[in-house]
């Protein structure tokens, strides 16, 4: 392993404490060495609106930074956003070198930082483990090229793809340890969405719940009939972020008085265009700054969802139970798993997580 290497490979490692608290920013790592190669400051983002990793890092390395090479997991920005432009302070800080890992996808960005840095004399070298800085940041990248979260389709099935019993009753297929990590991804993502049907027959709270979790959490039910209750237990947790309920022009027309109970038990109205694909509502909830956004169900959702190919990687619980003729049938199981890039399989007590990036979107 090279110098550069093991100083970028610091700089990821820096850059994933900030799982989970930066959105809608990426998460980014910075290390500075001195002008004897020894590292002298380093600094990962914080939170959206805080300084930059490039900027801690300056601070924590000081006058030592002259000199020196900045290694960054993403492009520096040259723009005046919630914070000023860490190039600027890059320059001033005499450093002489900056190591990045990708461009910055952002149009405002995009190689401009790089260029701001080489007009005043500062060696810039881009592309050290690119891929692993990418996918560190994979809703970013999806949210800022596509305007569209980062969508993960996740479900729960018995051994022989069965997610529920038929008709109307709530099934509980997966284990404790199962559910403690799906309530850690709620702790990282932007937003939970669901089905109208999820809500009717399961009532969730839609929650990240035994986990920290310092950002609101948007939930969202895909609802075109508007038949949600507004006494559901989901508006009576307003407290933990917003609540979204997609639905058409034309129901709201049809149903005033269901769009005004919604919205008097806290519900924001999204309206859609009555034959939407549901990219019209991903869309929408770009706008908001829903960068990644988990897809609970139900199987009508994650099937529309699906064939119009809005699904970045699939999370499947696998319980070791089968359901027999009670059980009713997810989307086929191996048409999916076909159309996986990359596939891991992790062991979650007597469940199995298999997880995969779709290829089309990958």
């Amino acid at each position: 392993m090279t110098v550069d290497e093991r100083h970028m490979q610091q700089a990821l490692q820096l850059a994933a404490n900030g799982r989970g608290r930066t959105s809608p920013n990426p998460m980014v790592g910075a290390v500075i060495t001195g002008s004897d190669g020894q590292v002298v400051g380093t600094g990962y983002h914080e939170s959206a609106g805080g300084p930059h990793a490039e900027i801690r890092a300056l601070r924590t390395a000081g006058e030592f930074a002259v000199g020196g090479t900045l290694y960054c997991t993403l492009e520096p920005c040259c723009h005046r956003g919630r914070t000023g432009p860490c190039t600027e302070e890059i320059v001033a800080a005499g450093i002489r070198r900056v190591v990045v890992s990708t461009l910055d996808p952002n149009p405002i960005v995009q190689g401009s930082g790089v260029e701001t840095l080489r007009r005043h004399r500062i060696v810039v070298d881009v592309g050290l483990h690119a891929n692993a800085a990418r996918d560190l940041n994979f809703a970013f990248f999806t949210w800022i090229v596509k305007g569209r979260p980062f969508v993960i389709m996740k479900v729960a099935t018995s051994l022989e793809g069965c997610f529920s019993r038929k008709g109307h009753s709530r099934t509980k297929l997966t284990s404790e340890m199962a559910d403690s990590h799906v309530h850690g991804l709620r702790a990282e993502v932007d937003g939970i969405a669901v089905g109208s049907k999820t809500v009717i027959v399961d009532d969730p709270l839609l929650t990240a719940r035994y986990v920290s979790r310092d950002r609101p959490l948007t939930r969202v039910v895909f609802d075109r009939r508007l038949r949600v209750s507004p006494s559901a237990r989901l508006f009576g947790t307003r407290s933990a972020g917003p609540i979204i309920v997609v639905t058409t022009e034309a129901q709201c027309e049809r149903e005033s008085d269901r769009v005004r109970q919604l919205r008097d038990v806290g519900a924001d109205i999204e309206v859609v265009p009555e034959a939407d694909d549901l990219g019209w509502a991903l869309q929408k909830l770009g706008k908001r700054e829903v960068t990644c956004l988990v897809v609970e169900g139900g199987k009508s959702v994650h099937h529309a969802l699906w064939r119009d190919r809005y699904v970045d990687r699939v999370q499947m619980f696998i319980a070791p139970m089968r359901l027999g003729v009670d059980g009713e049938q997810w989307l086929n199981r191996d048409l999916v798993m076909k159309e996986l890039a990359t596939v891991r399989v992790t062991n979650l007590g007597p469940d199995v997580l298999v997880e995969g990036d779709v290829h089309w979107n990958h």
